[in-house]
């Protein structure tokens, strides 16, 4: 069954950088900014599916942990 979509948790890296986890599937990258880390999930994508499975449209999930005093 092809997807239609796929999702990706995106989190910035403690050493910096960002992080991208797919959901749902065994694919992981990172990259030094944001173009980049575009680049390598496409890419990763690309290598994960075969043509005729690979989802038309990336989803990014931007997830940022932020702590404030109580």
């Amino acid at each position: 069954m092809v997807q239609s979509e796929i999702i990706f948790s995106v989190q910035e890296s403690p050493e910096g950088g960002y992080q991208a986890r797919a959901l749902g599937f065994s694919i992981f990258t990172e990259a030094d900014s944001l173009d980049e880390l575009k680049t390598m999930i496409r890419d990763a994508v690309s290598c994960h599916f075969d043509a005729a499975e690979k989802p038309s449209v990336i989803r990014l999930h931007m997830v940022k942990d932020e702590v404030i005093p109580a």
